[in-house]
């Protein structure tokens, strides 16, 4: 999916998405409207920042760019979470390494995020499966490093 599908996808959700020059922000959503940064230069990282702005519109219950308040941070990561299953999820990673990446790097182009995001997931999900996780006939490693393996 790339940038341009994801924000089709938002409008078919009922969300308009604009490009805008935010100065404290990559993302912003609010009533059923997600300013991107225009100043992030490429559409992969303007994509990473979009399905995480459209994980807020799906998860979150008020206004949460308090980040000193417990529950916004918790809405936050639940936002941020639902990007990471969106654009890439442990499927993804086994359908990477079935189309032969070999790496963080050539994952991270293969599912089209940026490695920075990539890496953020990988943590995401080592924090909930532990050092590996098995799905259907794979095992996923997420230590030492990203590994794929076919059982």
């Amino acid at each position: 999916m790339n940038y341009q599908e994801l924000i089709h996808e938002c409008e078919e959700s009922g969300v308009t998405v604009e490009e805008y020059p935010l100065q404290s922000h990559d993302g912003l959503y609010c009533n059923n409207l997600i300013l991107i940064n225009q100043s992030l230069g490429d559409n992969t990282a303007k994509k990473c920042i979009l399905a995480e702005e459209l994980g807020h519109h799906f998860t979150a219950t008020q206004n949460i760019l308090d980040q000193s308040i417990v529950t916004n941070r918790k809405e936050e990561r639940l936002g941020r979470i639902w990007g990471y299953n969106k654009l890439i999820g442990l499927y993804g990673i086994i359908h990477a390494y079935r189309n032969k990446c070999q790496n963080l790097y050539d994952t991270a182009d293969y599912l089209g995020v940026t490695t920075e995001y990539l890496q953020e997931a990988i943590s995401h999900y080592r924090s909930k499966y532990g050092v590996c996780t098995k799905i259907g006939y794979y095992l996923i490693h997420f230590e030492p490093y990203l590994e794929v393996e076919l059982l």
